[in-house]
């Protein structure tokens, strides 16, 4: 088994459930700007994509505005993010082995603070890489290789861990391993990329 230095995270849908709470209001928002209603199967691709990039893909024409909106509407939405059953547990253990970790996400750093300090998951992390941090974004390489000049580790050193096709073109583009997080994952395309896939959290303990 390989020994990894450090983990790496995705956030929605790896260590947050955030499915409905991101995606109603995304259909919110696609009915009042688009005039169009669709299902949540339709909108599920865009889990993986930074906010923005996603009202730009469905032609929304004020995207500031809306992405507003969308955030606020996300804020008020009945159901907050919610840990998968294993993560903290998985969490601790690594860490108790000295297993450094850290995120890389497309998340905002506003959405973080909401999500991972709110459930209390950022006192894991060394670092977090987030969508201001880079000027390109998954499926490009550059949050991942910004993560690793934070920890100031090379790419065979850390396994990065996702639930999306996106996540694992990223980590390819890197030369980092993949951990292909299925207990969250909502793809619809194949992914090819992975040195393990893992139904629940705590196997990547097996890997580490």
């Amino acid at each position: 088994m390989k020994t990894y230095q450090a983990v790496l995270y995705d956030i929605d849908g790896t260590l947050l459930n955030t499915v409905n709470m991101n995606l109603y209001p995304l259909l919110r928002i696609i009915r009042e700007e688009l005039g169009e209603e669709r299902k949540l199967e339709d909108v599920l691709k865009y889990m993986a994509y930074p906010g923005m990039r996603t009202l730009e893909e469905l032609g929304v024409q004020d995207t500031h505005t809306a992405y507003q909106r969308w955030v606020r509407y996300v804020n008020e939405y009945e159901e907050g993010a919610t840990l998968y059953p294993g993560i903290v547990e998985t969490l601790e253990g690594l860490q108790a082995r000295g297993v450094r970790q850290a995120v890389v996400s497309s998340k905002n750093h506003a959405q973080y603070q909401i999500d991972m300090v709110g459930n209390g998951l950022d006192v894991y992390m060394e670092t977090a890489v987030l969508v201001e941090d880079t000027t390109r974004h998954k499926p490009h390489p550059d949050p991942l290789l910004e993560c690793l000049k934070r920890l100031n580790l090379a790419p065979h050193q850390v396994l990065y861990v996702g639930d999306t096709r996106s996540d694992s073109l990223a980590a390819q583009a890197a030369g980092v391993d993949f951990a292909y997080a299925r207990w969250g994952s909502v793809e619809q395309q194949p992914v090819e990329y992975a040195a393990c896939v893992l139904d629940q959290p705590q196997q990547l303990l097996t890997q580490v």
